[in-house]
């Protein structure tokens, strides 16, 4: 498989996937309903980010990377 995530598209995804995991791990008030989904969606963005390909990007023909 292609990379299809360029580094802009990835210090934006692990940013935000850290800010989600960190919400899902936190004890807020009110967090309970949103702590798996966001801890799930962060994880998610955080493996993206690491592997440099995105799943949703493919069929779409989408990338983010810079040609050589």
């Amino acid at each position: 498989m292609a990379k299809n995530v360029g580094g802009i598209d990835r210090a934006i995804r692990a940013v935000a996937g850290i800010a989600l995991i960190a919400y899902a791990i936190s004890n807020l008030p009110g967090a309970e309903d949103w702590m798996v989904p966001a801890g799930i969606v962060g994880f998610i963005l955080v493996l993206t980010a690491v592997f440099s390909r995105c799943l949703i990007y493919m069929p779409f023909g989408i990338s983010t990377c810079k040609t050589k």
